[in-house]
């Protein structure tokens, strides 16, 4: 997802998740950028361009990837999630293999 691409009530969502309150623009911008880095992050990973607009683990992951980038410890993100990380990699291939083993017609 690319910056300009990033819909505004997910900013907004992001935002109230990091308990930012006020109305600025160099702050908007850092923050669209986490979501930007942490969006291509999480695709990579998952595998495909996943949903961050709906409640799930996407969305989950990626308010803590911003959280962790935007306080300087993106290096232990992985670490501290990797069982989750894991958890949505597994659940996409599921999916995956689910759906080219339905019959089709």
């Amino acid at each position: 997802m690319k910056r300009a691409e990033i819909p505004a009530e997910l900013l907004a969502d992001v935002k109230n998740y990091l308990n930012i309150t006020w109305e600025d623009k160099a702050t908007d911008g850092k923050i669209r950028g986490l979501i930007a880095s942490g969006s291509v992050y999480l695709d990579g990973k998952g595998g495909e361009a996943m949903d961050y607009e709906t409640d799930g683990e996407p969305r989950t992951l990626l308010f803590e990837y911003v959280r962790y980038m935007r306080d300087g410890a993106q290096d232990v993100f992985e670490n501290n999630y990797l069982a989750r990380i894991l958890a949505m990699q597994n659940e996409r291939a599921v999916g995956r293999h689910v759906e080219s083993a339905a019959p089709s017609g």
